[in-house]
């Protein structure tokens, strides 16, 4: 185990498997909660953030159950369950629209496969009733603002549990990334980010807790 940290850090986390990602249907805004293997990776997720040495005060969530009983499994491996809890909508998923609770097939039968790929892999177009990923940054980038980055500001230390695009918009903001770079990197679930953050905001150095997993591009076929 390392030595506890002493800078201000703030994790990022992606909530565990869910109903829904095992079934590989479009979530959104709807509430599954977490499958068995979900339950685990959150465990390791509390682990691996624990043996870097963590400690927290202020966590922030969606107000969906996929991402508030991933945080609530993490603050319990690390023996911090009475770290304060701010739930947001804010930092909801990414809204899907008229594609959630289908899966790609049955998009691609509804509206062509051109079309749902504009939506999934773009950055700007959304789906019929839905968000884009400019959309999700746009509601993300004041909540960080007003509620998230005041808490750094006084040497709290940070932990976020959400979602891949309500996450990629603030590792958007974090790192300075343009939507088409954010739209290259997977966000795995269950895996941690832990950034030290510059005076600016911006983060002077990010490590990838579970590397092997949340690095590399999303395959095609998966819906994130």
């Amino acid at each position: 185990m390392t030595d506890a940290l002493t800078d201000n850090i703030l994790v990022l986390v992606r909530h565990g498997e869910s109903e829904w990602n095992r079934l590989n249907l479009f979530t959104g805004w709807r509430n599954p909660d977490l499958t068995e293997k979900g339950v685990i990776e959150a465990r390791v997720a509390g682990r691996m953030i624990r043996d870097n040495g963590a400690k927290f005060d202020i966590a922030f969530t969606s107000v969906l159950k996929r991402a508030q009983h991933t945080l609530d499994i993490i603050l319990s491996e690390l023996d911090q369950p009475d770290v304060p809890i701010v739930r947001d909508a804010a930092l909801n998923e990414r809204d899907y629209g008229e594609l959630s609770g289908l899966n790609k097939d049955e998009a691609r039968k509804k509206w062509g496969e051109a079309q749902v790929r504009d939506w999934r892999r773009s950055y700007d177009i959304p789906p019929p009733g839905g968000e884009s990923l400019k959309d999700t940054l746009a509601r993300v980038r004041p909540y960080y603002d007003s509620a998230i980055w005041p808490q750094i500001t006084q040497s709290k230390n940070v932990i976020i549990v959400a979602h891949g695009n309500s996450l990629r918009s603030l590792i958007m903001i974090l790192e300075g990334l343009s939507g088409d770079e954010i739209l290259q990197r997977e966000l795995a679930t269950g895996a941690p980010i832990l950034y030290r953050l510059g005076a600016d905001g911006r983060a002077i150095d990010r490590k990838d807790l579970l590397p092997a997993r949340s690095l590399a591009a999303p395959p095609e076929d998966r819906i994130v």
